[in-house]
């Protein structure tokens, strides 16, 4: 997702290139961290490029959250080339751990959500996130009020193991760390 510096200049940005590349910071420095100036050094470019398609860095923030949110409707349309439930929630359920805690985006909106801005998005992407898993679990087989206990269940398993790896990622080791770790958590949600 990063571009090299020397390619930014050699191109135009767009905001898209800004919002992603905040929402790079976002991850890396939190809310605060999201500032113009370093931005634009690290994408090569000059604060005029920013005021070319942001008014403020509130706006800046905002597209940001809503590269996040777009994000997950990336991976919802992924996941659903996969036409077996089953294999579905074992890729969804390896590849988002495995991006969230390759990251702090997840943990640092959690962090933030009662800021004005980053609530209504953490709101809806939650949303749309447990309708998809439930829906999966209910193409799985489950009734749809045991799809919706499943899907928290991995919802909150997806949290956990995200703070976990941000707060004591040794924790994650050995077993934790294994290819057939993630298998066994989606078989014991299926169980």
């Amino acid at each position: 997702m990063r571009k090299d510096a020397g390619s930014a200049r050699s191109r135009t940005l767009t905001a898209d290139d800004w919002a992603t590349e905040a929402l790079l910071v976002l991850g890396e420095r939190g809310l605060p961290g999201v500032a113009v100036e370093p931005i634009a050094a690290r994408l090569g470019a000059t604060k005029g490029s920013f005021y070319w398609h942001f008014p403020n860095r509130d706006a800046l923030v905002e597209a940001a959250l809503t590269r996040w949110e777009e994000l997950t409707e990336a991976i919802i349309t992924a996941m659903d080339a996969e036409p077996d439930p089953i294999l579905r929630l074992r890729r969804l359920f390896r590849h988002v751990v495995t991006g969230a805690t390759s990251n702090g985006v997840e943990l640092t909106l959690l962090g933030n959500a009662d800021d004005p801005r980053v609530a209504p998005v953490l709101s809806r992407v939650t949303a749309r996130r447990m309708a998809y898993v439930t829906s999966v679990f209910a193409a799985v087989g489950f009734a749809e009020r045991e799809a919706r206990q499943r899907a928290v269940l991995a919802y909150t398993a997806y949290l956990g193991h995200v703070q976990l790896a941000h707060t004591a990622p040794d924790e994650l080791t050995g077993p934790a760390a294994e290819p057939d770790y993630f298998d066994l958590v989606v078989d014991a949600l299926l169980r």
